[in-house]
């Protein structure tokens, strides 16, 4: 049975301890269970590392990991020379 799930948006600051204080009262009764989804700016730019990490977690490219979509061999084409 799936759960229907509502939105809404309250902001807060995440403090030094990397909690989350909000800026005023949730307009739900407690104690529930919710999810939460930060934004927040991002000022910098993500490394190599960081992308291949990224997309090694991505479930959007775990189709990936199936031995029926390993198709091609070294073997397979012609080497590409950029002649720059």
């Amino acid at each position: 049975m799936e759960t229907t799930m509502t939105a809404i948006e309250v902001t807060g600051t995440v403090d030094e301890h990397r909690r989350l204080r909000l800026d005023s009262e949730l307009p739900i009764l407690g104690p529930a269970r919710v999810r939460v989804i930060i934004l927040y700016p991002f000022d910098g730019e993500l490394g190599e590392a960081e992308w291949r990490e990224a997309a090694a977690r991505n479930p959007a490219f775990a189709y990936l990991q199936d031995p029926e979509e390993d198709v091609y061999t070294l073997a397979d084409g012609k080497p590409f020379y950029d002649q720059v």
